[in-house]
């Protein structure tokens, strides 16, 4: 929402804690282009694009507004740096057959940020209705060079360079700059044409021209459509041939190696299942979620799930999942609890912090208390605050110490941790929670708690908000 400010044709506002749009009379033209030429309604009923309906001019300011707007909600907004490989390609792709489905029906996309793409029932969809302007025949693409910054330049660098490189994001709001692109790109990358074009000479004619304005093909020459379609089809091209395999990560085989029985495992199902059916939530953030097997118990209740998770390779197995099976209730994200999501941008609010994205109804957070305690070092008291900032309610693994995934963490380092222990892990989670249930896992040494959390709790609830 605080990021809608740099567009000079409208603004996302709140008003009875309901969200609008604003559309400005510099806008007028454009807003009727797209809604009467038939483009919105395509894109909406295709499910590219976020649906409005337009409301009572009176909520706007007079001064300024020709429309308001209110959008439908996406019940969780995510950034690119939060995304795995292929969510940022499937956002990547769906911009581009909007960027063609507009040159239909006369208009272009004005801009292609990674930021105007979010996720809603498992699929991408477009939520910024005033990119959309008036296509002129011989102008350049103003939009190329976001788009490369915001899509090709990322997914080359995790596919060929690290897949961890989408990590740049956090630092770099506009997308990755092409000339550090091409610099951490592998030389073999310049034998891809399409590679070599969009990020390596398209770095060195942004040095040359430092300080022109608009596309680096913009040179005193006209740019006809079917030059812009080719354009277009050339970078389809181009993100369809980039892939990222998570192959064997850290975490990806972790229900295949980890010190339950199957018996342990199927019990351990059904508790967080009698839990969930208990409380109820409508909302829930799974934290250390790996490939999103209890996620899954949640998201076919009708529990809207944010399946977050450290480990990339996890990440992309969870929402290729997601999208084979069509499931619309999960949400797979990257987040490292120790470092999660920021505020970033223009007085560090343009994009929202994880803890302003909740608290949410239920929080999980299964076989995680003894990474955070024990591998990191990460105190009971402290996860307790933590995880009573996030969620309404908690459902809870402790892991004692003579486990074996516990004695891996230990093996390598001095045990300096005397209280980690069931009598202060329940003494210091008490602090923030009620403890209503604590069911052991047969053969496991485990206990999945079910609490309730006590007092106020710090965040903006701001997860349904569009920007």
């Amino acid at each position: 929402m605080t990021a809608s400010f740099r567009d000079p044709n409208g603004f996302v506002f709140k008003q009875a804690g309901v969200l609008y749009r604003q559309v400005n009379e510099s806008y007028r033209d454009d807003y009727e282009h797209l809604v009467g030429s038939g483009l919105y309604g395509r894109l909406v009923d295709d499910g590219w694009l976020i649906a409005h309906q337009e409301v009572d001019l009176a909520l706007a300011d007079p001064g300024l507004s020709y429309k308001v707007l209110r959008p439908e909600l996406v019940p969780f907004i995510s950034y690119p740096y939060e995304w795995s490989f292929s969510q940022l390609k499937d956002a990547a792709l769906l911009t581009l057959a909007i960027q063609k489905r507009a040159l239909e029906y006369g208009m272009t996309l004005k801009d292609c940020t990674a930021y105007n793409v979010q996720f809603r029932n498992g699929r991408v969809v477009f939520i910024d209705t005033l990119s959309f302007e008036a296509y002129r025949e011989g102008n350049p693409w103003v939009a190329y060079r976001q788009f490369c910054q915001h899509f090709l330049a990322p997914l080359a660098l995790m596919s060929l360079t690290d897949v961890r490189l989408n990590q740049l994001f956090r630092t770099n709001i506009d997308g990755i700059p092409l000339d550090l692109a091409s610099r951490l790109l592998p030389m073999r990358s310049k034998l891809r044409p399409s590679l070599a074009i969009h990020i390596h000479l398209h770095a060195k004619m942004q040095a040359a021209h430092a300080g022109a304005t608009g596309s680096v093909r913009s040179a005193n020459r006209r740019f006809g459509r079917e030059a812009l379609l080719g354009l277009v089809d050339h970078l389809e091209s181009a993100i369809r041939r980039l892939h990222w395999e998570p192959g064997k990560t850290q975490w990806a085989g972790y229900y295949r190696e980890n010190s339950y029985t199957d018996s342990a495992l199927i019990r351990k199902e059904e508790v967080v299942a009698e839990y969930l059916d208990r409380i109820r939530p409508a909302t829930a953030w799974d934290l250390g979620a790996n490939t999103g097997r209890f996620s899954r118990i949640a998201a076919v209740r009708g529990i809207t799930t944010v399946s977050f998770d450290v480990d990339p390779g996890c990440v992309e197995l969870n929402y290729r999942e997601v999208v084979q099976q069509g499931e619309t209730r999960i949400l797979p994200l990257l987040l490292d609890l120790l470092n999660p999501s920021p505020g970033t941008g223009w007085q560090n609010v343009e994009r929202a912090s994880l803890l302003s994205r909740g608290p949410v109804d239920l929080v999980l957070a299964l076989a995680l208390v003894h990474h955070l305690a024990i591998a990191n070092n990460i105190p009971l008291l402290g996860i307790a605050e933590f995880l009573h900032q996030l969620g309404q309610s908690l459902i809870i693994e402790f892991v004692p110490k003579d486990d074996p995934q516990v004695a891996r963490l230990l093996a390598n380092r001095e045990d300096i941790f005397a209280d980690y222990h069931p009598d202060e892990f329940e003494r210091c989670f008490q602090q923030y929670f009620d403890i209503e249930a604590a069911n052991p896992i047969p053969d496991s040494g485990r206990v999945i708690y079910l609490m309730r959390g006590r007092g106020a709790r710090h965040g903006g609830n701001g997860s349904s908000t569009p920007f």
